[in-house]
């Protein structure tokens, strides 16, 4: 018998620290289970967390990568694991069955090493943790509550369907910015080849015809002249620009305080907010309703919920509403007090805890909120529409009537 250290949460949502004998790393998990808990962490006393592989069996060497596995490949996994469980293999038999399908690259890598993991006694939930880059806290967290209550199988299909709705929530946002991206890069492009190739062909028929020239000529000139002869020159700004947003946006980001007031900025932007605020709720209360329905802890729930909110206002919210449960209080009431989520989400919540139903009520705001998220997407580009060709029809006016002005007193001149 070897004695195992473990930690876990008891059902109150409290952290557990102890020690069980038991013969097996799986024997002292069922124990741990049978006592209650939901094991988080468990390592034999002067061994590792989880052997590296079977006795006498050499570890295969993987292909060398950069980088790591798509999202959409990491779904198609969950989607096919899921199958197979469901099929009743076993999870080691079901691991290489993928793993043979995988080219090499990284996630054939990190299937080897978690059938190894496997092999040496570690449970699915253990071996994934080990793989951060494929694995993120709320997979880890959802596979170690199916085995817990052994249901893995529904367990990984309801994870590839939150994952599925999660990615056709970035396609529809990204498809959404497509086209305005599209024509604003090739209107900047028209404009600075008119600024350095047109401009100065008008500007020396002007200096040699000697005409008086207006001020918005004269303005159209001095961009003109910026671009072309500016130190450094406006094209390179301009072609630089989006670089050097992105780089400030991340370094501001980089901290707490920046991320707030960043996505409190964004909060409040006019119809680019109101599409924010509904992606972000939509994510929060489809994570939370997953792992509750999974069997996760309220407490564990939301703290792994909050850490994967992405926006650090609800983050906040979900740590108050985390600090309020700890203290006797529901998920709705310190939730309302934060004025970060509509009136109807919070009374759909307080219904679903009168019901017993939170799980199923959260994943319903989630699929509203999907649906209202397709209206908001639609009524952004339709407003970004209209709004493009006035500045795009301003800026061209602007350039013809600047030129046309001068050739109409230069052409009344030479009239005369």
């Amino acid at each position: 018998m070897a004695t195992f250290a473990y930690e876990a949460m008891n059902q109150a949502g409290q952290q557990v620290k102890d020690e069980i004998e038991a013969g097996s790393s799986e024997d002292a998990l069922s124990k741990i289970r049978n006592l209650g808990y939901f094991p988080t962490r468990i390592r034999e006393k002067g061994g590792n967390k989880a052997k590296g592989g079977a006795p006498g069996k050499k570890k295969k060497k993987g292909a060398f990568t950069i980088g790591g596995a798509s999202q959409k490949a990491i779904t198609q996994l969950t989607r096919q694991l899921s199958t197979l469980q469901d099929a009743g293999l076993p999870i080691l038999r079901s691991l290489n069955i993928l793993e043979e399908q995988q080219k090499p690259g990284f996630l054939k890598n990190v299937l080897s090493s978690m059938t190894e993991d496997i092999e040496g006694g570690a449970t699915l939930s253990e071996a994934c943790a080990k793989h951060p880059k494929a694995f993120n806290r709320l997979y880890v967290n959802m596979v170690a509550a199916g085995e817990t209550g052994g249901v893995l199988d529904l367990i990984l299909s309801r994870l590839a369907d939150f994952m599925e709705k999660a990615e056709k929530l970035k396609k529809k946002i990204k498809s959404a910015m497509v086209y305005p991206t599209v024509v604003v890069t090739f209107a900047l492009s028209i404009v600075s080849g008119i600024m350095i190739v047109v401009i100065p062909k008008f500007t020396q028929i002007f200096k040699d015809f000697d005409v008086e020239l207006p001020g918005a000529t004269l303005l159209l000139m001095g961009i003109s002249s910026w671009f072309v002869e500016g130190m450094p020159p406006g094209w390179l700004i301009i072609l630089l620009a989006p670089l050097i947003i992105f780089f400030v946006f991340k370094m501001v980001r980089s901290s707490q305080g920046g991320r707030y007031v960043v996505d409190v900025i964004g909060l409040r932007i006019p119809v680019l907010g109101t599409l924010l605020q509904q992606t972000s709720i939509a994510r929060f209360t489809r994570t939370l309703g997953t792992l509750i329905s999974a069997g996760v802890p309220i407490l564990e729930a939301i703290n792994i919920t909050r850490d994967t909110a992405g926006n650090e206002v609800y983050v906040r919210a979900l740590q108050k509403v985390h600090d309020s449960i700890r203290e006797g209080d529901s998920v709705s009431a310190p939730l309302r007090k934060t004025k970060v989520v509509d009136s109807i989400v919070t009374n759909m919540i307080d219904v679903g805890e009168e019901t017993g139903e939170l799980d199923k009520m959260l994943l319903k705001i989630a699929d509203n909120n999907d649906e209202e998220i397709d209206s908001t997407v639609a009524s952004l580009v339709s407003l970004l529409e209209p709004v493009m060709v006035v500045v795009l029809g301003g800026i061209v006016g602007f350039i013809v009537v600047a030129l046309f002005m001068p050739l109409v007193q230069l052409i009344q001149n030479v009239s005369g």
